[in-house]
């Protein structure tokens, strides 16, 4: 397969540009590196199978693929709100310029959707058929909102004009190649530990996560994009559930230090559970991740070590 992934130098897309290339394809790699970085995908340039370019998805591309994973937009709540507007452009625009692509050649095209979709769900766990409980005008809302309208043009496409669609509700994902300030919990929580930061707790760090490594999260964007028939949407993630007081505790004992814990007022539309019904991604994808959160935190804590020493 020749494939473009949007967002490819990212955390997530960098990711998925290494098991592409493994597993044999031709891969055009396009990001704009505003949280994206050239670092991530450094390894692979001289491949004669991967090919760089920057380019922004708000405006318009095109290429020869058969296939367009659509992972382009800033993920951590800091980065996303730095700039509400173009967040919400690149998610609406960005879809629709994958669509039309897509639409134009033939392609089959993945939406990275996420679990933000859900807001601060009113059921738990969430299954793909809960409707989601969010607010259309909170500080969140430039990407709960921009992701929803993404996953719309989506469906629409695929009904109207035939596009072969795949969308994935991707729920916490941690692991080498986060930013240090990436502000989601994981990374903050790791790389205040290893500065010997007191850790930052919001609310009173009982509100739940779930954390999937980013090689299992990986291996379910290949099994639901070379699935026949399923368009989503699939919840993706690691079911098991922990406290951010728990996330800190593993953490803290796992680096060492003299770290405590600090409280700090809850963000607004924070959601106070967030934990993925996995039951449609197993029985149609065989897929459930491997990596417990404690065998995860080991090589996302060195690789934070060595990039906090350089």
């Amino acid at each position: 397969m020749r494939t473009l992934v949007t967002g490819g130098a990212g955390f997530l897309g960098s990711h998925l540009c290494d098991r592409l290339i493994k597993d044999g394809h031709d891969v055009i790699c396009m990001d704009n590196y505003f949280t994206g970085r050239k670092r991530n995908v450094l390894h692979l340039i001289g491949n004669p199978n991967f090919e760089l370019v920057r380019h922004d998805v708000t405006e318009p591309f095109m290429f020869e693929v058969d296939q367009i994973f659509n992972l382009a937009c800033p993920a951590s709540p800091p980065h996303y709100q730095h700039n509400p507007i173009k967040t919400t452009k690149t998610s609406v625009l960005g879809a629709m310029h994958c669509l039309g692509l897509a639409k134009r050649i033939g392609a089959r095209v993945f939406q990275a959707s996420t679990s933000e979709v859900y807001g601060d769900p009113e059921i738990h766990p969430q299954t793909e058929s809960y409707k989601g409980s969010v607010n259309p005008i909170g500080i969140r809302a430039c990407y709960d909102e921009g992701k929803r309208v993404a996953e719309t043009l989506f469906f629409d496409y695929h009904r109207q004009h035939g596009v072969e669609i795949r969308v994935a509700r991707i729920f916490n994902t941690y692991g080498p190649r986060m930013l240090p300030d990436d502000g989601r919990v994981v990374s903050n929580f790791v790389v205040q530990a290893l500065r010997g930061e007191d850790l930052t707790i919001y609310g009173d760090g009982l509100q739940t996560r779930s954390f999937c490594y980013a090689d299992d999260l990986i291996e379910g964007f290949i099994r639901l994009m070379n699935h026949d028939q399923l368009t989503g949407p699939v919840n993706l993630g690691n079911p098991g559930e922990f406290t951010m007081l728990e996330l800190a505790e593993q953490i803290l004992k796992k680096v060492g230090g003299k770290s405590k814990l600090t409280f700090h007022p809850l963000p607004g539309d924070d959601p106070k559970q967030r934990c993925p019904d996995i039951t449609l991604a197993s029985e149609q994808l065989s897929w459930k991740p491997k990596l417990s959160l404690d065998e995860g935190l080991d090589p996302t804590i060195e690789y934070f070590r060595k990039l906090l020493s350089e």
